[in-house]
């Protein structure tokens, strides 16, 4: 883990809602795995105070540097979005823990919801060095909010995007996608599995029973609202079947079997 002022070489927003910031840093580059994540000071002022936390989207090693992927909705991410290349920005990570994958038969499943696609890219980029084929499931309220779906295909992914409310791809949330691919998969005499998810707490909590359902090993990696982003806080806490864990640093990636869910 480090905190450094980190040059910004490229924010490009690509799409209404959406940003791309690309951050040098060697340190970070050669030391993030997928699911990590980063907590960044938006601004010198004394508001915002609070550091944002930003998954890390992608790994480029050679490049020496990291892309974070984040959705405009709030002052913290408006600030964010007006940083140019060539500026500077106070960085502490990375941070928290990470997907954690093994080799398999069977045919591993990311599942995103709305932003939560973000830590998902890095990890598919690792996992298509291992396996055939993997599945990407986009799920979100409208077409506006999907992104990132041309980017996995590029990688070699297959993709399957649903809308809430059917604007774009199949109509239904993204958990119904990922019970009819299951069973597609069944009907090929393949297995699914294991389930890797980002997004929602109501997404998560429904991914967790589908795999709970069919046996499939699961990894949520956890969104919640945090402070400090190293576990003294105790802000971002979630009920656990051990009791209560800090997101930030015993997450955010989880067994789905160990959430407790309220």
């Amino acid at each position: 883990m480090i905190q450094e002022d980190l040059l910004v070489l490229e924010n490009k927003q690509i799409s209404s809602i959406f940003f791309k910031l690309t951050i040098q840093s060697n340190a970070i580059s050669n030391n993030a795995k997928p699911g990590q994540f980063v907590n960044i000071r938006v601004s010198n002022e004394l508001s915002p105070l609070l550091r944002r936390p930003i998954s890390i989207h992608k790994i480029n090693k050679k490049e020496k540097s990291f892309e974070l992927l984040y959705e405009l909705k709030g002052e913290g991410t408006k600030i964010l979005s007006t940083k140019k290349p060539g500026d500077k920005i106070n960085i502490l990570g990375p941070l928290g823990n990470h997907f954690t994958v093994h080799k398999s038969s069977k045919v591993p499943i990311l599942v995103g919801g709305g932003v939560g696609i973000a830590p998902l890219y890095a990890l598919a980029e690792e996992m298509m060095k291992q396996f055939k084929t993997i599945y990407v499931l986009i799920g979100a309220s409208s077409i506006e909010k999907i992104v990132c779906d041309e980017e996995f295909k590029k990688l070699g992914a297959k993709v399957i995007v649903s809308t809430d409310d059917g604007s774009f791809g199949a109509h239904g949330l993204v958990s119904l996608s990922l019970e009819d691919l299951i069973g597609n998969l069944e009907e090929f005499n393949l297995k699914a599995g294991p389930i890797f998810a980002c997004g929602s707490h109501p997404m998560l909590k429904a991914i967790s029973e589908i795999a709970e359902e069919n046996n499939i090993d699961c990894q949520l990696s956890m969104e919640a609202y945090m402070a400090c982003a190293i576990g003294a806080c105790k802000g971002c806490a979630v009920d656990t079947t051990n009791g209560y864990k800090m997101v930030c640093k015993d997450g955010p990636v989880f067994n789905s079997k160990e959430i407790v869910w309220h």
